[in-house]
């Protein structure tokens, strides 16, 4: 679980908070791994957004007399899929599916249990038994058994897959929120706010948050990877993307025949997906890193 070095937990509006956050850039900065990372991600996100500025082949429009063309072949550099579309132009518009299932239940689940596990963190008694043991019937179940479940009970989709990867995410995120509320709570300065007379909800929003926001945010990013790996698998299995949208994890699935035929035309959406997951666990641990946040 991830922990604050308690070097850091000062109050936020203090000048040596700004301080902190300086230094947090300035190592970003002097990280390569972390930057070239960012700057592959960055890439990976513009191409999807400007994908179609990009003169790049309709990838929904295929030939059956072009099917499976091999790599290099003029005109698709990439070759072409089991339909005869375009390879290039289904990769980076499916990028577009891909980023957006794999970042946006996390962004949720980063609201939602950051929000629940600092209720529960600060409040404690009655408050926090509720709201944990509540959370620790979900960790009954393994995530990735989890998510097969709620997706293949709400069926297939993109609204359903976001719900049921937001409702896997949410558990671990309050456990670790409640945990840094926690030893957050009992430190000097937040007894000096609740002696001044602030209010409850002054003190969690000026004091507690801003000393709390940084491990949840680096343990949230961390687990965006995983959540891009857990929507490709539900669109491998098909309770995820609905054909023929493209979306790197559907495109293994309906690649899989070709893999007899063209073995690194079926692996190019399993390489995206290699890579795209790998910058995002660097980037994660660069990040926790530079917080000074440690296992």
């Amino acid at each position: 679980m991830a922990v604050v070095d308690t070097e850091f937990l000062e109050d936020p509006i203090s000048e040596a908070g700004k301080g902190y956050w300086a230094g947090v850039g300035s190592r970003l900065m002097r990280d390569p791994v972390t930057m070239v990372c960012f700057a592959i991600l960055l890439l990976l996100i513009l191409a999807a957004i400007l994908a179609p500025y990009l003169g790049l082949s309709d990838p929904y429009t295929g030939s059956m007399i072009k099917r499976l063309a091999p790599i290099g072949t003029e005109g698709h550099i990439l070759g072409t899929d089991e339909q005869g579309r375009d390879m290039l132009a289904r990769l980076i518009y499916g990028g577009r599916l891909t980023l957006f299932i794999g970042l946006t239940p996390v962004v949720f689940a980063f609201f939602i249990g950051g929000t629940l596990g600092i209720i529960a963190g600060y409040a404690g008694g009655w408050l926090n038994t509720v709201i944990m043991r509540t959370v620790d019937v979900f960790f009954a179940f393994p995530s990735v058994l989890l998510a097969i479940a709620i997706s293949g009970a709400l069926g297939a989709g993109v609204f359903n897959s976001l719900v049921s990867l937001t409702i896997v995410f949410i558990p671990p995120i309050t456990r670790v929120a409640e945990a840094v509320t926690s030893g957050v709570r009992g430190l000097d300065y937040i007894d000096a706010a609740r002696a001044s007379g602030a209010s409850t909800l002054t003190v969690i929003r000026v004091h507690v948050i801003g000393n709390v926001l940084s491990p949840i945010f680096v343990y949230a990013t961390s687990l965006t990877s995983v959540c891009m790996i857990l929507a490709a698998g539900l669109s491998f299995l098909g309770i995820g993307v609905r054909p023929p949208e493209p979306e790197w994890g559907l495109m293994l699935n309906t690649l899989r025949s070709a893999i007899y035929v063209n073995p690194w035309l079926a692996a190019l959406p399993g390489l995206m997906i290699f890579i795209t997951s790998l910058c995002l666990n660097m980037l994660s641990d660069g990040v926790r890193s530079a917080m000074n946040v440690r296992d």
